[in-house]
């Protein structure tokens, strides 16, 4: 078997000693075929014989491939709320449940499970709830295996400050009866909430799922809806009494302190 070498140095200098004829190999891999390539670890001295190449002297050696090591950051990442999946034929499937004022939303969170719920703080006179009404009227189609509720934010005013609710709308998750995370996206659409429940829980939404006319509809009203403050209507009565009461007071009392009399009288 012929003997190689490293460089073509070393093969010139050996061939001028009166050596047989080398085959040169430089580059592993690009060895013509029946030729063996060059160790690539290991290999033989110039001066060295074949007993001291070691077992795989004379033997095809290919180099391992090496393989693309996985992004840290994005192997490593997961759900942030690991959410229990409900039985997607049960009968609050597909379904948004809007609460009335009586109703409490702690009655609807069980404490003592891992499953989520999205909630919905909302106003039926703010124009931005009304336009995120379609979007989310259909997002129980998208995620059949998670719940979603709804409440006027204006008829529980305690939930509203005890989760810090200052503007609707606002969507919050929660896992258990424990909110977990605030939707913040200024564009509420259908995508951007499908994006926000697959970063938080990993559960992807179905794909054939979009805002239809019936979503528009409802249960969610998607149109303003105009009626009285009374709340603002008798603030603003109250302060208009007060104002008469207090000028009314004013000028009465005017005639009663000493030397204003004498004072009108010239």
């Amino acid at each position: 078997e012929p003997v190689r070498y490293r460089t073509a140095e070393m093969a010139d200098a050996m061939l001028g000693s009166g050596l047989p004829a080398v085959e040169l190999s430089m580059v592993p891999g690009e060895a013509g075929e029946g030729q063996a390539p060059v160790a690539a670890a290991g290999g033989c001295d110039g001066a060295a014989t074949n007993d001291a190449c070691g077992a795989g002297s004379g033997v095809n050696q290919e180099l391992p491939t090496p393989t693309a090591e996985p992004n840290g950051t994005e192997s490593g990442k997961g759900p942030k709320v690991s959410c229990e999946e409900m039985n997607s034929t049960g009968t609050d499937c597909c379904a948004l449940q809007i609460l009335n004022a009586s109703q409490d939303l702690m009655e609807f969170l069980n404490p003592n499970s891992s499953d989520c719920t999205l909630v919905l703080f909302y106003t039926p006179w703010c124009r931005f709830s009304a336009s995120l009404a379609p979007h989310f009227n259909s997002l129980p189609r998208a995620f059949p295996t998670l719940r979603f509720l709804a409440l006027d934010a204006s008829q529980h005013s305690s939930l509203s400050t005890r989760f810090g609710t200052v503007a609707v709308p606002n969507i919050l998750l929660f896992q258990g009866a424990k909110p977990m995370a605030r939707f913040n996206h200024t564009d509420r659409t259908l995508d951007t909430l499908k994006d926000f429940i697959f970063n938080q829980t990993g559960i992807e939404a179905k794909g054939d799922v979009a805002v239809t006319e019936a979503d528009w509809e409802g249960p969610l009203p998607s149109v303003l809806t105009k009626g009285i403050d009374w709340l603002l209507l008798f603030s603003l009565l109250f302060l208009a009494s007060f104002i008469m009461y207090a000028t009314v007071r004013t000028e009465s009392i005017r005639w009663l302190i000493p030397g204003q009399e004498h004072e009108h009288q010239e």
